[in-house]
């Protein structure tokens, strides 16, 4: 098989990030608690989880604090050794089929060589009637950086940007993977940076920047200023650029014979809107999300600054689901963002 990126890199690169992740955790923070409160709306109990992708081990504490069993594992050495946990790719698990009853995955599995194995290896850790939950960063992430880029390298295009899948792909690998009534859904977040510095810093705390396998040429000055002048100008009146990023969740249950339906799982309740609090917006004014009404997937969303929610299973229903109102400013999901690191 192709090896679309590097997996040295790659854990170099989360290794890098952990040593100052919680300065730019806030997307994976904000994407642990969608998925922690997804896991709350089913009502069967688990006894044993994986963390899977564990950065800072966030859902694993959470996982805990609920009576759950957990295991963590990450491709990183630093972040998996901080856990107490497993090192390991997500798509060359050592762990034996039927192992536990809930796998979580908070980004990280949209820079996997193998995304249909991973997803496989995962529903045979599993045992029958087990959940998998996963969220990964999705097709039109980081727009404004990839314009940018692309206008840094007029003379020449190179692939600086990952690869990036959409919601009801999303949907048809997990049918591949063997869940049954997979569901895929998605959610626009909306980032606001004064300069693209500022966006490329949060990129590698997260550990989010090029893992691609092969050699990338590293931009030069002259190449990194004309990309902060494309950024800038796409700024609104108040100097700031919106950047997106499009968040895919995944869930499916591991197939039982005697389990047509998911076990017990319950309605997701409406959520709250956001409520503002004096002094939580940063000099980045980082995320901003609303909630619209749900669209089907690959519509267009109507509004760029705002939280678009979609979602599809493997026979093509459309599963609305409440946007989140609010996200926190602080290891993050991987956005497939294809910068050098200096």
């Amino acid at each position: 098989m192709p090896q679309i990126f590097s997996r040295a890199r790659r854990r170099l690169r989360r290794d890098r990030a952990a040593r100052d992740f919680a300065a730019h955790d806030f997307l994976h923070a904000r994407i642990a608690e969608e998925l922690l409160d997804r896991l709350d709306a089913v009502r069967r109990p688990f006894a044993t989880a994986l963390d899977l992708g564990c950065l800072d081990g966030r859902i694993g504490r959470a996982l805990a604090a609920r009576g759950i069993a957990t295991i963590a594992c990450d491709p990183g050495h630093a972040f998996a050794a901080a856990a107490g946990g497993v090192v390991a790719d997500e798509d060359r698990l050592p762990f034996a089929d039927h192992s536990f009853d809930l796998v979580v995955a908070a980004g990280g599995l949209d820079t996997v060589n193998d995304l249909p194995g991973a997803l496989t290896l995962i529903r045979r850790c599993l045992r029958p009637d087990g959940l998998f939950l996963g969220a990964m960063a999705g097709a039109g992430s980081l727009a404004r950086l990839r314009a940018a880029l692309l206008a840094s390298d007029a003379d020449r295009a190179v692939a600086r940007i990952h690869p990036q899948i959409d919601v009801r792909s999303a949907g048809d690998l997990l049918a591949r993977a063997g869940f049954a009534l997979p569901v895929a859904d998605g959610e626009r977040l909306t980032l606001r940076y004064g300069a693209l510095g500022r966006l490329l810093d949060d990129l590698r705390g997260m550990a989010a920047t090029n893992v691609l396998a092969g050699a990338v040429p590293p931009l030069s000055r002259a190449a990194l200023m004309r990309a902060g002048a494309a950024f800038d100008a796409a700024a609104d009146a108040d100097g700031r650029t919106a950047e997106t990023v499009e968040i895919v969740y995944m869930l499916g249950w591991a197939p039982a014979p005697a389990s047509p339906n998911p076990p017990n799982a319950a309605a997701r309740p409406p959520r709250s809107p956001p409520r503002s609090r004096p002094g939580a917006a940063t000099d980045r004014q980082r995320l901003r999300a609303t909630a619209p009404p749900a669209q089907a997937a690959g519509s267009s969303p109507s509004c760029a600054t705002s939280a678009s929610t979609s979602g599809t299973s493997a026979g093509g229903i459309a599963s609305p689901r409440n946007a989140a109102g609010r996200c926190h400013a602080m290891p993050a999901a991987s956005i497939a963002a294809g910068v050098p690191c200096q």
